[in-house]
């Protein structure tokens, strides 16, 4: 029988690692149901808009937000849509940034969405920047709860060829660019890009103004990681900061510190629920989200995802 969990831990100094989780039981805070989370991402032809960041370019409609910047040895992307979109994006980004290459493309996380434009990118000599996980996982025949079936590698040259682990800094064009690696909140290689001169931060799919993101809990992700990479973004940014989603509208630092306090509640609501036996679906019957429906949408899936990954994180003594 599972024991009641009852470890309290401040929400503002979580730890939050699987090994915490295991060896604590948890922070104090179904199986019965298909999968809700699988979703099949359509490839329409893009209508792909620009909005001027002053200094950076957002485009829309290629299937992700994709950030843009002009260099002197070509441009930095940040994300690149589908597959099927690559075309005309990139016809896009080279025009709006007067650029006739991209020197750098930086890919958030791994999924379909983010890395559709990674092998025109590479076959014409750019550097593709990612986790180090992410090129593990673009290097391997995959499934997702984000994705039906089973996705193939991508060829070589997609791949990436610039990886990280930790934290850290570039330069381009003269400004500086953080990134940071957020362990297993969205998938299990997430990185946030940082331009704090421009008071930009692009986060992937870890928070949204207007869905859930889901939690690919198939490949390493989980509820305590969600909340753990928020905790760290709204140590980043201002109040004014312009945070960009991997999907869905501009919100700012405001929005990501709320957000912050959204899922840290909703972490403890879980521990709470896993005392009291639930399963995955009782969780999303309970929807302890219900009161942000209108403005996030159904949160279902996500929940049914999140009560999941606990249950892969917790293991019973």
């Amino acid at each position: 029988m599972r024991r009641p969990i009852s470890i309290h831990l401040p929400a503002t100094e979580m730890q939050l690692s699987r090994r915490g989780f295991l060896r604590a039981g948890a922070a104090a805070l179904g199986t019965a149901l298909t999968p809700l989370g699988a979703v099949a991402f359509p490839q329409a032809a893009a209508r792909i808009s620009t909005q001027d960041l002053g200094g950076l370019i957002l485009f829309t409609g290629a299937g992700c937000n994709v950030l843009a910047m002009h260099g002197d040895d070509g441009a930095l992307m940040i994300d690149g849509g589908f597959q099927a979109n690559a075309d005309a994006l990139l016809r896009m980004v080279k025009q709006r940034t007067g650029n006739n290459r991209i020197h750098t493309l930086i890919n958030t996380h791994w999924h379909p969405d983010q890395t559709g434009a990674n092998e025109i990118v590479g076959r014409e000599g750019g550097v593709i920047f990612a986790h180090e996980k992410t090129r593990l996982y673009l290097s391997n025949a995959v499934t997702s709860v984000t994705f039906e079936g089973r996705r193939p590698a991508l060829p070589e040259v997609a791949r990436p060829t610039r990886t990280v682990q930790f934290d850290g800094s570039l330069m381009f064009a003269g400004k500086r660019v953080d990134y940071g690696y957020m362990p297993a909140a969205h998938t299990d290689g997430d990185l946030y890009v940082h331009l704090p001169e421009m008071n930009v931060l692009a986060t992937g799919d870890v928070v949204s103004g207007e869905q859930w993101p889901l939690l690919d809990y198939r490949n390493g992700a989980w509820l305590g990681g969600r909340v753990r990479a928020l905790q760290h973004l709204a140590d980043l940014v201002k109040p004014d900061t312009r945070v960009v989603p991997g999907h869905g509208r501009l919100i700012s630092g405001r929005d990501v510190v709320r957000q912050r306090d959204i899922y840290v509640e909703l972490f403890h609501t879980m521990i709470a629920y896993m005392n009291m036996g639930f399963g995955a679906e009782d969780a999303v019957a309970k929807n302890p989200l219900k009161k942000y429906e209108a403005e996030f949408g159904n949160p279902s899936a996500f929940l049914n995802g999140a009560y999941r990954s606990m249950l892969i994180a917790y293991v019973p003594d």
